[in-house]
């Protein structure tokens, strides 16, 4: 199932991108009267009761929103945490001119990070130094704690589009990341949430174009650590709950990857799409 988030007003609403356009949940669970989960944190919780539910408002004759005339908002709203995986492609770790980690290396991201497909997103002034990052995103479904490799994967609701923007500059400032990669938007996320049984997150293509130019192409199988790997890690340090987000980790191509002479930052006016095979493209233009 495919999951859309859009603004109505001051709210949030839950979408299912279907192929005749998109159900209004809240609205089609009010018009036939069905006990449903209204909210992504809701369906989440729910596991795959909830997702049956929502399968069978899908088979009512429901009228359909046209994805075109929808504001979007970020395809998960509101996380506990937000898990990044840094250096999780050997080129990418080469081209940053950093060791190959030998267990997966962790940042993070804040709420206010978050961002949605076709927001602009502003370029605070503090920084100069702007760069992209195409990744695979991870949405847990429930909770998890030390849980196996073997195990993992069950954990998993789905997996959303993401592009980790970092500000360079402000990254290695010191040696803690945190402050040049969770400035206000530079988390945007979506614009779809896809549930997990459609996906297969060890080979999916993911490409990042600047202004229709390829910066970034590659295939989940070419990470360091697997999703299964970095689920496995992560909840043996700390329990994951249902709608946290584990960002999957960036691969080459990165503009902090280049030459000092060749470095194009991203500037006001970049429009950046990031795409992850089978889930769908997220686009943002800077300001």
């Amino acid at each position: 199932m495919r999951f859309i988030n859009f603004k109505a007003g001051n709210t949030t609403r839950l979408g299912i991108k279907t192929e005749n356009g998109i159900i209004d949940v809240e609205q089609a669970a009010k018009t036939f009267a069905l006990e449903v989960p209204t909210k992504i944190e809701d369906v989440i919780a729910a596991g795959e009761k909830g997702i049956r539910q929502l399968s069978e408002l899908c088979e009512r004759e429901i009228s359909y929103l046209s994805e075109e005339e929808l504001v979007y908002a970020p395809s998960v709203t509101n996380p506990e945490k937000i898990i990044c995986v840094g250096l999780n492609y050997v080129d990418h770790a080469k081209e940053s001119s950093m060791d190959i980690p030998t267990s997966p290396v962790l940042f993070s991201k804040f709420n206010n990070a978050l961002a949605a497909h076709n927001q602009t997103i502003v370029l605070p002034k503090s920084a100069e130094k702007f760069d992209y990052e195409v990744e695979l995103v991870i949405v847990i479904g429930k909770e998890a704690a030390n849980v196996s490799k073997d195990e993992a994967l069950s954990y998993v609701f789905g997996y959303t589009v993401g592009n980790d923007l970092s500000a360079r500059d402000l990254q290695f400032r010191s040696g803690q990341w945190l402050l040049g990669k969770t400035l206000d938007n530079f988390g945007p996320v979506g614009p779809y949430l896809v549930t997990a049984d459609e996906i297969d997150p060890n080979n999916l293509n993911i490409e990042c174009k600047v202004n229709g130019v390829v910066k970034q192409s590659a295939n989940t199988r070419d990470m360091i650590f697997d999703c299964a790997t970095l689920i496995s890690y992560i909840s043996e340090h700390m329990t994951l709950k249902p709608g946290d987000i584990i960002f999957s980790g960036t691969p080459e191509g990165v503009v902090l990857g280049y030459p000092e002479d060749q470095q194009e930052w991203l500037k006001s006016g970049d429009e950046v799409k990031v795409t992850v095979e089978q889930i769908g493209t997220l686009v943002n233009v800077l300001n």
